[in-house]
């Protein structure tokens, strides 16, 4: 059967794809009607963030029976859409926890120690130690908002980093096994204790703005906003607003509801630390998104 990749992918994924016996078609940068057309006589879609499968690509897609997003997030492919039409939609939801994960405290880290501005001083010549005096993590809270996969890697680093783990997800059936250790909590609660506050939930209509004036309010004066998971969580605006009064300490951003975020205000302020939306771009993350993709293809396409 014929499948279309429409962003970057593993060579070994493309392989193993081939080697099942499937047409691998190749092709960046497609979008709307010409995405329709690329789609025609295809069975299966990989897509990354980039591709917008929208709901007037689907129902053009006379074909197709599955989209599989290479990564976590679904919050570019219309999934009612995809119902309605009978195509399956699949995620990769293992593939970036570890980078995620890793990427939190590495922002953390870089924020409190001052590495950025640090060491561009020392590049020029300044040699201010005083100046970049930071805080340890140890001794601290951290809050995890979503305990799915990514939000059970940050709490097992944020463990080793002697940090204290509350978490908030009234979505699990069950808290899993092995971390009792963990401080349940609600949203409410959480935002008042910690520290930190690192969101890891999916984009939905239901969690669009879930960090919105209130709940910045209801923050510490002197807590840091993690964001490593989609920028629409957050409203902007109303975190600009806390972060310029002094109401947050701080914010650390990898995601953005606009991408790139363009002449964002938030990107001028000091007390900002942000990333091009780097969460799952490892080598490893990229090789594991990518095979686990075309696994899932192969399986669909086998039934």
């Amino acid at each position: 059967m014929k499948v279309l990749v429409t962003d970057a992918l593993a060579p070994r994924a493309l392989e193993r794809l081939r080697e099942a016996g499937h047409e691998v078609i190749e092709a960046s940068g497609l979008q709307g009607a010409a995405l329709v057309a690329a789609l025609d006589g295809v069975q299966a879609l990989i897509v990354r963030g980039a591709t917008r499968v929208t709901g007037e690509v689907l129902r053009g897609a006379r074909s197709l029976k599955v989209v599989v997003r290479a990564g976590t997030g679904l919050d570019n492919i219309d999934q009612s859409a995809a119902r309605h039409q009978g195509i399956a939609v699949f995620n990769t939801p293992h593939a970036n926890a570890v980078s995620v994960a890793e990427l939190v405290f590495g922002l953390a880290l870089a924020f409190e120690r001052h590495l950025a501005p640090a060491s561009t001083d020392l590049r020029a010549g300044r040699w201010e130690k005083a100046k970049f005096s930071g805080r340890e993590l140890s001794g601290h809270r951290i809050g995890l908002v979503g305990f799915g996969r990514i939000g059970r890697e940050v709490a097992l680093r944020a463990r080793a980093f002697e940090l204290e783990v509350w978490a908030n997800d009234p979505l699990l059936p069950h808290w899993p096994l092995g971390f009792e250790w963990v401080r349940r909590a609600t949203l409410d609660e959480l935002l008042g204790a910690c520290d930190y506050v690192s969101l890891h939930v999916p984009l939905s209509p239901d969690t669009r703005g879930l960090i919105g004036a209130p709940e910045l309010t209801a923050m510490r004066r002197d807590a840091v906003l993690v964001n490593c998971a989609r920028g629409g969580l957050v409203d902007e605006a109303a975190l600009l607003a806390a972060l310029e009064a002094g109401a947050l300490r701080g914010a650390l951003l990898d995601t953005f509801a606009n991408e790139p975020p363009g002449a964002s205000a938030l990107l001028a302020l000091p007390n900002v630390l942000a990333t091009p939306h780097l969460g799952a771009s490892t080598d490893e993350a990229q090789r594991r998104a990518g095979e686990e993709a075309a696994a899932v293809v192969i399986e669909a396409l086998g039934d």
